[in-house]
């Protein structure tokens, strides 16, 4: 059994390793910290598909678990990704479960539903919760009647959110290391896209279609 776990907190990577050790005594557990080391990981092994299961936080230093997962999955279609995020299912469990990962779960999420997830992927399967697959159900029966963030492109849509949590442009670019300028042209698609002119209306959709946790507010 070969693990890899890509946190960039210390304490989550260890915490995780504990509950994996617990089920699978023997298992190899590797660990990175960032998201360039997550794929260097992967990447470095001489023959594909070495890990059996991935676990990968969705906040990263260097570029966030959804990039991560699309680089990945455009050469390691058959690794099981499981996602594991400090935030809610309504805020991302659709959007990285689209773009290829195997599971999504909740970093409140019980000791035992982790390991469940991880032998479900091992088998070959999916694990969603209810909610989730209710969620995936009604968006194929809605294609056409999207909500407008939904419209979003992946960084589009993390910009949103980063503006509904009531960061500034300097922030968001030190946060993403990139330009205030690219921030700016972002931003100003995001606002043309969800038909808006200001952030106080992107932060009042926000929080009506619950895409930003309140205790993320005014960080």
């Amino acid at each position: 059994m070969r693990i890899l776990i890509a946190d960039d907190d210390a304490y989550v990577r260890r915490g995780l390793r504990e509950i994996i050790l617990e089920e699978y005594s023997k298992a190899e557990i590797a660990e990175a910290r960032n998201a360039r080391e997550a794929i260097d990981l992967v990447r470095g092994r001489e023959r594909k598909q070495f890990w059996d299961v991935m676990v990968l936080d969705i906040n990263m230093p260097g570029g966030s678990g959804i990039e991560v997962l699309k680089e990945l999955k455009k050469d390691y279609k058959k690794l099981p990704i499981l996602v594991l995020s400090g935030h809610s299912e309504d805020e991302y469990a659709v959007r990285t479960l689209k773009a290829g990962a195997s599971g999504y779960l909740t970093k409140e999420t019980a000791p035992e539903e982790l390991v469940a997830a991880i032998k479900k992927v091992l088998a070959g399967g999916k694990y969603i919760s209810a909610a989730v697959a209710e969620k995936l159900v009604f968006d194929l029966e809605n294609a056409g009647d999207r909500p407008l963030h939904e419209t979003l492109s992946d960084r589009e849509y993390q910009i949103l959110r980063m503006i509904a949590s009531g960061k500034e442009v300097g922030e968001i670019a030190d946060e993403l290391s990139l330009s205030i300028k690219t921030v700016s042209t972002y931003r100003a698609r995001v606002l043309n896209k969800m038909k808006m002119n200001t952030n106080a209306q992107l932060t009042f959709y926000a929080i009506k279609n619950r895409l930003v946790d309140e205790k993320e507010l005014g960080r």
